[in-house]
């Protein structure tokens, strides 16, 4: 934890998850003014956020022989590969992508699409599902209702200047992994204060806990694992109490009307079918921004279509329910 909580020391901007439920990023802007329902916790942002200057020292993560300095680590032109036996070879949009506008998928994604809470986990996901999105990144039918923080800014520029060529291999290599189990879910009254890490939620250095209040509490199990982009690392999610069971309901049966049975089209496991993206074990962060961007028609492209009607009438408390129970699936 050294390491996280050292830039953290340095961050001026970074407020505790209970902060963060109560209005939207401070220094941000957002693309339309948030509902009433606006998931604000869900979108963690310190646009000045800044780690600490790279004294050249090689970093290492555990089970791993490679290592990397920060300078390289920071490099959205290279992925640090931690695990090379542990997935085929990236192709080259993946690993370098291409400069000066495309920056290497596998960078934020990581090199096994496992991604973070700040963005999606590619493993596994339907090839043309992810061309699909590509393309409407590409085309503006797929935007972001909540505050325009980098992760979603930095994704548009890079659809807008990727090839087809260049979409097709990074889909093609991402749906040939296997989704990970990364996230455990944890029923709480109570969770451990935490801080912002630019677009991501860590332990508070100063320790404590709080209410968890109406909101989805996900941190890594090592900040300072996850900072590496080491693609084995771990996450809590805290839950309210029984959102799990409540969320497992309205998966299951639509709540009397309120939802459509999620099984109708994602599968019965929840796994994907076809050109339907599986979304058992995905980030709850993440599964919140989606369901919200939907309910606002952000999202546009041809998979808003059939989602708005199935979400236009959650609350946020029925987000929350719907994540917790999702993200606590095998993916």
């Amino acid at each position: 934890m050294r390491f996280a909580l050292g830039i953290l020391a340095m961050v001026g901007a970074t407020v505790s998850g209970a902060a963060m439920a109560q209005a939207p990023a401070a220094g941000s802007s957002s693309a339309s003014v948030p509902s009433p329902s606006f998931p604000a916790w869900a979108y963690p942002w310190a646009p000045d956020f800044k780690g600490p200057p790279d004294d050249g020292v090689p970093r290492h993560v555990p089970d791993s022989a490679a290592a990397f300095t920060l300078t390289q680590e920071r490099n959205l032109f290279f992925v640090p590969d931690w695990h090379p036996d542990d997935h085929p070879a990236m192709p080259d949009v993946v690993a370098h992508g291409r400069q000066p506008d495309v920056r290497a998928c596998g960078s934020c994604h990581r090199a096994e699409g496992t991604g973070g809470p700040e963005n999606a986990s590619l493993a596994g996901l339907p090839a043309s599902y992810i061309v699909q999105q590509i393309a409407d990144y590409k085309s503006g039918a797929r935007k972001f209702a909540g505050p325009q923080r980098s992760p979603s800014l930095l994704m548009t520029a890079i659809a807008k200047a990727t090839t087809e060529e260049e979409a097709k291999a990074a889909a093609a290599y991402f749906a040939a992994l296997k989704p990970k189990a990364n996230i455990r879910v944890v029923e709480a009254d109570t969770v451990p204060k935490t801080q912002i890490a630019r677009v991501f939620y860590m332990l508070s250095k100063d320790g404590g806990t709080e209410p968890i209040g109406e909101r989805i509490v996900e941190v890594p199990v090592d900040a300072e694992q996850f900072e590496h982009r080491d693609t084995r690392s771990q996450f809590i999610a805290y839950v309210p109490q029984e959102s799990i069971a409540k969320g497992e309901a309205l998966a299951k049966t639509g709540g009397n009307g309120i939802t459509t049975p999620c099984a109708t089209c994602h599968g019965p496991d929840l796994r994907g079918v076809d050109s339907v993206p599986g979304i058992a074990g995905r980030s709850p962060s993440y599964l919140v921004r989606q369901i919200y961007d939907f309910q606002q028609h952000a999202r546009a492209g041809s998979a808003g279509a059939p989602m708005a009607p199935v979400v236009e009438k959650l609350t946020h408390g029925d987000m929350i329910s719907l994540a917790a129970y999702v993200s606590s699936l095998k993916p």
